[in-house]
């Protein structure tokens, strides 16, 4: 199951830079342009798709694979959770806004993602206090494929999520260039 979900964490990140590169080319390669607003269309389903998996990845890894989460690990959930909620009821309502309610939890994940990697990769000193409520955020339950952890795969979630939700090629005209 780890290598089932740092294949699945890999694929959204790699998902969020091709939408990166396909912005920039946009102006330039229709093509781009094309399948940037082909993925931009799905916006609610992917953001829901994705904030699901990790939900149910986290809780696979802590209720079912008995993984104690660390207090970085508990906030990382408190962001991404809701999203999953949100993003549901968004894709019900067809509510396009809702990507307003949903970024700023994705940053504030992205973040505590970001240092508990740095944690984890033994950048930044573990501080004592993760270890008042339960493991040291320092613990790496696993790694697949020599950097894939927990906290890089929450942090991979955090930025599709963001790059789905923030990226934009409405005002892209690939053939106004040419």
């Amino acid at each position: 199951m780890e290598n089932l979900t740092a294949v699945l964490a890999l694929v959204a990140g790699v998902g969020a830079a091709l939408i990166l590169v396909a912005r920039l080319l946009a102006p330039v390669v229709p093509a781009a342009a094309a399948a940037g607003r082909a993925v931009v269309g799905l916006r609610a389903p992917l953001t829901f798709a994705v904030a699901t998996v990790a939900t149910a990845g986290s809780l696979y890894f802590s209720e079912s694979a008995g993984y104690v989460p660390c207090r970085l690990c508990w906030f990382q959930r408190v962001a991404m959770y809701p999203i999953a909620v949100i993003a549901l009821v968004a894709l019900v309502r067809r509510d396009r806004d809702a990507r307003w309610y949903i970024l700023p939890l994705a940053t504030i994940g992205a973040l505590i993602s970001s240092y508990h990697v740095l944690i984890e990769w033994g950048w930044v000193n573990d501080s004592e206090s993760c270890l008042l409520f339960g493991p040291s955020c320092a613990d790496v339950w696993f790694e697949s494929f020599g950097f894939v952890t927990l906290a890089l795969m929450a942090l991979a979630g955090f930025v599709s999520i963001i790059v789905l939700n923030t990226v934009s090629f409405d005002a892209v005209d690939p053939e106004e260039n040419s």
